[in-house]
């Protein structure tokens, strides 16, 4: 062994090594490939596995029972101008960087910020999010199957007043109307409605309220369990957990039922609904644009929001499903077409729902606002209305109902699936081969913290999680994001991975987009979410639960729980690194050693677009070689000179200081086999 005192014997083989590596570039891309090529990892098993588990979790309940109230209240057609525009200035931007950031480096959202160590906290905050919100997502597929199996009979029992779980304020919508020529559906319905005082409520909603959660009067009684709502909830896990048991390799088979049934379901409803009496007046309301409204800030501000949390970026399941994509995946196409159907699917969903409360309103004669509603009111409240005055109403409460249930489990399986692949991906020596025991200990542990949210008080403990979960720290999570690719790690390095998967740079409007654009917008959101922000309630205007002082803070604490983790790691990052604290917190925004494609043949022409002094701190802190920077130790074909692996008598300098001169650390802290090839 002999020590190098000059830079002369190792430019050489740097310099001929990256020529050698180089012409690799020059080949024709890899495309298709037999068997998984990532063998530690796995892959899809086709692309059309990864984009319908896309198009699955991006389209959520949220694009049905959010966008159309959204489009109805904030100008009709005349919201689309501005829906779309933010999804092309944020929602693609958010979507394309995820997407070729997990892609590329192929792992999940915690391993992945080896790309800046001191930002590792936005991963687990990631997983935090996706695993509060998974606990409660469950929940609403539970309250899908109860309605999914009490429409299995001849009447929907939600379709009359006579049931034991009515009360004497129960009434036929049509018996709302005051006016003398009001046409009364039920005689008997009618009798009871004039003796009774107060607020009157239509079947559905004391089916909703009084048969499927048997509602307390608040969080402070939560009651007992609600049996029947325990068990849809453990056939709902036992359902994800047989859908993920094998990942991606069983997941992406489900999808073609999961993601497709859906539309074909819309598509039944649609032509049913618009040629319903009363069809056109709904559509009217939701279409025809009320231009006015373009000059309020808040329908602006409605469009960012709805886009933002509608394309599913920050969650990390994009990065998580990306991870499992092919290396030469054209990534850029798929963020192209998957938050266009996303939105697209918004817009239809509100065709077949306003063209069915147009029916309502004609039917029942009562005023728009007592029709329209969003979120689960809509969902089971109005909608099951609707359905019992449709021909063969249980055909089409079981059609409606078995298509909800799909849309929520399409995107509980890629937020469950982010919380198994980053502890497996974190862990990989310990936890890579266990991953059915993994994901049986999540789906234990969410279930049993979701008992809580089928007690008789479940909806108010579940209204918390929902109201503060990831109101904040999503905007956040993503505004850091930007931050790190667009400048940390630098938008032009992150240009050139890019270009190393799809053979070409994309325009530079992403480049753009990322640095200026998207994370302006996300801190204007944020902005306004906190000026907008209001303490948690439940139920409609006119009845109002508030919530005590106590229940609110357990919210907050959900908010920071995802959020400390960001401080928390940082400090951990600072703390294990040497120097002084700016040299700290200099070294910790490099990438690690690790960073980079995950298949071998990919990182050894990646290696090759690296600086000198890059290439060596990699190589030197993960094992490799001087000479061709193979990491498998051979030298690269055609390359002469000095052979042998890198040692380091003080690592602390190469790894730990990587801005030490590259003449200082050969010099001094590294010695190499000095034999012949």
């Amino acid at each position: 062994m002999t020590n190098l005192d000059s830079e002369a014997p190792t430019v050489a083989p740097i310099e001929s090594a990256e020529v050698a590596l180089k012409s690799k570039l020059d080949q024709p891309l890899e495309v298709e490939f037999t068997g998984d090529e990532n063998k530690q990892r796995g892959n899809w098993t086709g692309k059309m596995d990864f984009m319908l588990s896309c198009i699955g979790y991006a389209v959520g309940l949220g694009n049905i029972w959010r966008f159309p109230y959204l489009c109805y209240k904030n100008g009709g057609g005349a919201f689309l101008i501005p829906y779309f525009c933010f999804l092309i200035l944020c929602g693609m931007p958010l979507v394309f960087l995820e997407m070729s950031f997990g892609q590329f480096s192929s792992l999940s959202p915690i391993a992945i910020w080896k790309i800046c160590p001191i930002f590792k906290g936005l991963g687990y905050g990631m997983v935090i999010i996706s695993g509060i919100v998974c606990i409660y997502y469950n929940i609403i597929i539970a309250w899908t199957l109860f309605y999914l199996v009490s429409s299995f009979r001849a009447q929907l029992p939600w379709a009359s007043c006579l049931n034991y779980w009515n009360t004497d304020s129960c009434a036929q919508r049509s018996s709302f109307n005051e006016s003398a020529n009001a046409s009364i559906a039920n005689a008997s319905q009618m009798a009871v409605a004039a003796n009774v005082s107060g607020r009157q409520v239509t079947p559905s909603e004391e089916f909703w309220k009084y048969r499927v959660l048997n509602i307390t009067s608040g969080i402070e009684d939560l009651g007992g369990i609600r049996w029947e709502l325990f068990a849809a909830l453990l056939v709902a896990w036992v359902l994800v957990f047989l859908c993920l048991v094998r990942g991606v390799k069983s997941s992406g088979k489900v999808v073609y039922v999961t993601a497709i049934f859906p539309y074909l379901v819309l598509i039944l409803l649609c032509i049913r609904g618009v040629t319903l009496p009363g069809a056109v007046n709904g559509l009217k309301l939701y279409l025809l644009p009320k231009w006015h409204k373009l000059l309020e800030f808040t329908v602006w501000a409605d469009a960012a929001m709805q886009i933002f949390y509608s394309v599913g970026a920050a969650w990390g399941a994009l990065i998580t499903m990306s991870s499992y994509n092919r290396f030469r995946n054209n990534c850029l196409r798929d963020a192209v077409i998957v938050p266009l159907l996303n939105c697209g699917t918004s817009v239809f969903a509100g065709l077949v729902i306003f063209s069915i409360i147009g029916f309502i309103q004609s039917e029942t004669g009562s005023p728009i606002e007592d029709v329209v509603d969003q979120g689960p009111g809509l969902i089971f409240v109005v909608y099951p209305e609707a359905l019992t005055k449709i021909f063969l109403s249980p055909v089409w409460s079981v059609l409606f109902f078995l298509m909800i249930f799909t849309v929520g489990l399409d995107s509980q399986f890629g937020m469950f699936e982010t919380m198994i692949s980053a502890f497996t991906d974190e862990f990989p020596k310990r936890l890579s081969n266990k991953k059915i025991l993994i994901t049986a200990l999540l789906v234990a542990v969410e279930f049993g913290i979701g008992v809580v949210c089928v007690t008789r008080g479940g909806i108010f403990v579940l209204q918390i999680m929902d109201w503060y979960s990831s109101t904040f720290s999503l905007m956040i999570i993503s505004f850091f994001e930007c931050v790190v690719i667009g400048w940390i790690y630098g938008a032009d390095r992150f240009y050139r991975d890019i270009e190393l998967m799809l053979g070409r740079q994309p325009s530079a409007w992403w480049r753009i987009c990322w640095r200026f654009i998207t994370p302006a917008i996300i801190l204007c959101i944020f902005i306004i979410s906190i000026v907008n922000h209001s303490p948690v309630t439940y139920g409609p205007e006119d009845n109002k639960y508030r919530y005590p002082k106590w229940a609110i803070n357990i919210g907050m604490c959900l908010a920071l729980m995802s959020l400390l983790p960001l401080p928390l790691l940082a400090i951990v990052a600072l703390y294990g690194g040497s120097g002084s604290l700016p040299e700290r917190i200099k070294n910790a925004l490099l990438p690690s050693p690790e960073w980079g494609p995950m298949v071998e043949r990919f990182r050894d022409q990646w290696l090759s677009l690296l600086s000198s002094q890059e290439r060596i701190r990699t190589l030197a802190c993960t094992g490799g070689k001087v000479e061709g920077f193979d990491q498998r130790g051979s030298a690269a074909p055609g390359v002469a000179g000095v052979h042998g692996k890198v040692q380091r008598e003080d690592e602390e300098d190469i790894c730990l200081n990587p801005e030490s001169s590259l003449k200082t650390v050969f010099a001094s802290k590294l010695t190499v086999d000095s034999s012949a090839n």
